[in-house]
């Protein structure tokens, strides 16, 4: 097999490098170099400039703001980015261009393109997802949140649960029961939500890490327009399946470059505390290293299914549960080479509680312990291994269905809980 880039990707290529090396610093050494505030503060320029350049939403329409790039210049961008040390976008563009940018292109009508497009890429709008709830995280069917219709306006009572950068959102797509008497599947809608509103509270989860990335949110008699519903009325199962195919198939091509260069820092970090002399951590690092070429790999199928004009389906999550999976043992080699020092996390923590530390951190024991840490979500974030498991043998392999707990009507145990009711799950 070639793995090598055709003439006009390394053609792109250069003039991705060209724009960095016009943008950026001549001392530049990535993100993970600068304080928290700091790179905050970095990070919203950088968004900026990237808007202004059409670096963002690349793989878009030109007429909804994009550039119509392959999937294979989509890589080019990230690869250099990674190299560069530097951010793809704003946290909050995963939820907004990746995923809901995505699924309005394919689902939404036109008068919602023209209006939410722009809005996502300008920054005006930032989004948050709103699909699990405390009875229905794995089982998502079994969601209780409640949208009524009165005139034109649909009314939402009910609870969502680890919204991710929810704070820092003014708009939230939500997956909401608008037929209680339907089979589960069939009675749920996909609404479009403004946050800043009367009767929507965020509140924030702590985690395992001491951060609060994630949220809990309530509505009560939160409303949004009637014309806010995306595909149709009762049928947003579709296009919620659509949109986590989105959120676990594009990271396929550009998640192994991240998990390579934290990859060279574990390295690094074998070297600087003597663990590449040890037999069995050399075997370890070794197997990681393996990891992250399969991963590539892996990465590589999925991007050839892009440039056949493919969408983003079920194989996705054979690289989400891969990555993950990977993610738990590579940091747990990264705290058995530390030993005692990474029982006192000293120096920069993590930025970002989602994948590996901000290319250019240092081999500090705290960046190395808050990723630990953080791992550990990403084997439930974005659907859990076990629902991967799930997806790959009955969709991907064919496998016969097992008996699920989910089939069958909606459970109306499932209330909605209001915000003075509070969270089971706290």
């Amino acid at each position: 097999m070639d793995c090598r880039y055709p003439a006009e990707a390394e053609a792109y290529r250069h003039k991705v490098q060209a724009f960095l090396a016009e943008h950026l610093p001549a001392d530049w050494s990535g993100i993970g170099a600068l304080g928290r505030e700091e790179a905050e503060q970095f990070g919203e320029a950088w968004r900026r400039t990237l808007y202004e350049n059409g670096y963002l939403a690349v793989s878009w329409p030109r007429e909804y703001g994009g550039q119509a790039l392959s999937p294979l210049e989509q890589v080019v961008i990230a690869e250099e980015f990674a190299k560069a040390g530097v951010p793809p976008g704003a946290p909050n563009d995963v939820f907004g261009i990746q995923m809901v940018g995505n699924t309005l292109i394919q689902w939404g009508s036109e008068e919602q393109k023209r209006h939410f497009l722009p809005r996502i890429l300008s920054g005006v709008d930032k989004w948050c997802q709103g699909y699990s709830e405390p009875d229905a995280g794995s089982d998502l069917a079994n969601l209780g949140c409640r949208a009524e219709l009165d005139g034109d306006e649909w009314i939402l009572n009910g609870q969502k649960i680890w919204t991710s950068a929810g704070h820092l959102a003014n708009w939230i797509f939500v997956l909401a029961r608008t037929d209680p008497a339907a089979p589960k599947h069939k009675g749920i809608t996909f609404l479009l939500v403004p946050m800043d509103q009367p009767g929507v509270e965020v509140r924030p989860i702590r985690m395992i890490s001491g951060e609060s990335e994630f949220n809990e949110v309530f509505f009560t008699d939160a409303g949004t327009g009637r014309s806010n519903v995306v595909g149709e009325v009762n049928g947003g199962w579709a296009v919620a399946m659509t949109l986590l195919g989105y959120e676990r198939g594009e990271a396929a091509a550009v998640q192994p470059i991240r998990f390579r260069i934290e990859l060279d820092r574990l390295l690094d970090l074998a070297r600087q505390h003597g663990a590449h002399r040890d037999p069995v951590l050399r075997q370890r690092l070794a197997w990681a290293y393996s990891k992250v070429e399969i991963m590539r790999y892996l990465g590589m199928r999925a991007m050839t299914s892009w440039l056949q004009g493919g969408h983003p389906g079920p194989e996705g999550s054979i690289s989400k549960l891969y990555w993950s999976e990977y993610h738990l043992a590579s940091t747990e080699l990264a705290m058995d080479i530390m030993g005692l020092h990474g029982l006192v996390p000293r120096g920069r923590a993590p930025r970002d509680a989602f994948g590996p530390d901000d290319p250019g951190a240092a081999n500090d024991s705290a960046s190395w312990a808050g990723t630990f840490l953080n791992a550990r979500a990403g084997t439930i974030y974005a659907g859990t291994s076990q629902i991967q498991r799930n997806i790959i043998g009955e969709l991907v392999l064919g496998l016969p269905k097992e008996p699920r707990a989910d089939a069958g009507p909606w459970s109306k145990g499932a209330e909605p809980a209001s915000a003075s009711q509070g969270s089971a799950t706290r």
